[in-house]
């Protein structure tokens, strides 16, 4: 029974980590191909008169890729469940709010980016032939869902919930690990901390700078953390490790 529930924790954090390693190459994949055929992101701080006819020049296939990219926070919730089994004999709380955490993240970023292959791709049809006066009110409709579903649910909730996750994941796989892996905490709570100060882009313009700095880092600390975890073995059940800090000493 013992040696049953370790290869299932150790298929868990296998399935999580190759989860989160092919929601990177996702993720860059389609980023890559909207920011060349679409423009995004810098489409987005552009009027609905410009960007409707661009998301409808997209065509069936542009479509089906922004479904792709609305489904890939999906792929964060069998990442959950590894962190899960890897951390839920030595810090069982905190692998239930990593779950929590990840699945919360999934279903805010989802909202935010499924919105463009459907409301707006139906703002964008009827934006086609509408009246002057129509028009500004699809134009009102557009800015609203992109503040609300956008801006507010999928970057600013999904992106606290996400870098929540993150910073949850980083503590638990280091509790279940050997000492080695501390170097993972510290690497998290870094990521972490500059995800929560990006994601104030939208609000406060200093914040800019760390933002792209973030871009780049996102992807590089989601394949660490992804490889961390497809290489991580549980520990015995009952056996756990001193409290790491994040001091590296004076």
């Amino acid at each position: 029974m013992h040696r049953q529930s370790i290869n299932s924790s150790c298929l868990a954090t296998l399935i999580g980590g190759s989860s989160l390693i092919a929601a990177t190459l996702l993720f860059s994949a389609v980023f890559v191909y909207l920011a060349r055929s679409f423009g995004y992101p810098d489409v987005l701080d552009l009027p609905a008169a410009e960007v409707l006819p661009r998301l409808l020049a997209l065509g069936p296939s542009g479509r089906a890729v922004w479904v792709l990219y609305g489904l890939i926070p999906l792929l964060l919730i069998p990442t959950a469940m590894g962190v899960y089994a890897a951390g839920r004999h030595a810090v069982p709380l905190l692998a239930r709010a990593a779950v929590i955490m990840a699945v919360l993240s999934a279903l805010t970023m989802m909202a935010g980016l499924l919105r463009w292959p459907s409301l707006q791709w139906h703002l964008a049809l009827a934006y086609t032939d509408a009246s002057p006066g129509a028009r500004e009110a699809i134009a009102a409709t557009f800015a609203a869902s992109n503040s609300y579903l956008g801006n507010f649910i999928g970057e600013f909730l999904g992106e606290l919930f996400l870098n929540s996750f993150f910073l949850c994941a980083a503590i638990v796989l280091t509790r279940a690990a050997a000492p080695a892996r501390r170097w993972l905490l510290v690497a998290g709570a870094w990521a972490s901390l500059l995800g929560g100060l990006a994601m104030l882009r939208n609000v406060i313009g200093w914040v800019e700078p760390i933002a792209a700095l973030n871009n780049v880092v996102l992807p590089i600390w989601m394949l660490v953390l992804g490889m961390a975890l497809v290489r991580h073995r549980a520990s015995p059940p009952g056996l756990t490790l001193p409290t790491p800090t994040l001091a590296t000493g004076t």
